[in-house]
């Protein structure tokens, strides 16, 4: 697993760079990642409510939270 990507999709969300985002969303090898950014890219593309758009984006901050985790103590090992 690219570590990279949890990094880059960070960043992208942080900065408001959707079209990196999409990007990544269709480059990464990890279907969960790709899955979060593209609800959480739904979400803000077509907001019918604002709750929705918040819980996209904290469903795919802690995903990226736990993987980053989960990844570096797999490396550690």
């Amino acid at each position: 697993m690219n570590t990279y990507d949890y990094d880059k999709a960070l960043h992208y969300m942080i900065w408001g760079q959707w079209d990196d985002l999409l990007v990544l969303m269709v480059r990464t090898n990890d279907e969960l990642l790709s899955k979060k950014i593209e609800t959480f890219l739904h979400a803000c593309y077509y907001p019918s409510r604002h709750k929705d758009r918040l819980h996209s984006h904290e469903a795919l901050l802690s995903y990226i939270d736990h993987a980053q985790t989960t990844t570096m103590e797999s490396l550690s090992l």
